[in-house]
């Protein structure tokens, strides 16, 4: 049975993991800490029941947190005729653009789309171990994660820089 040090040592040592996790399936810092904070919270109730690996069980209540979430909060969009001014590749400031374009794509797929990609190329997490947090088959991972790439692929923002997104698998 876990006991509270154990909670504490697991939110001291995976908090970052976790909040990296978070920021990019929402792309916003403090929404990225009240999400982890939320996720946590959840986790604690619960903790005594939580296996010997929590990882999968708390990476599935931060991504079921953060699905629910999305549909309740404003994104902040607002409507412009004019189109942001697209920096040059030379620039040194270009690499930063070119990743601040990469997380908007990101931002624009599903949430399950999203939650795959980070899971597997930003967490490194193996398949079967995404199909366990996201209550699914490997199968569904994996169809999941190639209609993100195909998205990400033909994505018209991603196709205006010049690195190209392949698939890292």
């Amino acid at each position: 049975m876990r006991d509270r040090a154990d909670y504490i040592a697991y939110v001291e040592a995976r908090s970052p993991r976790l909040l990296r996790a978070a920021y990019l399936l929402c792309r916003d810092w403090a929404h990225a800490e009240d999400l982890v904070q939320t996720a946590l919270a959840k986790v604690w109730r619960v903790w005594r029941r939580v296996d010997s690996q929590p990882d999968p069980y708390v990476y599935r209540v931060l991504v079921n947190t953060h699905t629910s979430w999305r549909g309740r909060r404003w994104h902040g969009e607002i409507p412009t005729d004019q189109l942001p001014d697209i920096a040059d590749a030379t620039d040194p400031m270009g690499a930063a653009d070119t990743r601040a374009t990469l997380w908007a794509a990101l931002g624009r797929l599903p949430p399950r789309q999203r939650a795959v990609v980070v899971l597997r190329y930003f967490e490194d997490l193996p398949e079967h171990l995404i199909a366990e947090i996201m209550d699914c088959s490997v199968g569904t991972v994996k169809s999941q994660t190639s209609k993100a790439l195909a998205k990400l692929r033909i994505d018209p923002e991603l196709a205006s820089t010049t690195h190209a997104v392949e698939d890292p698998s």
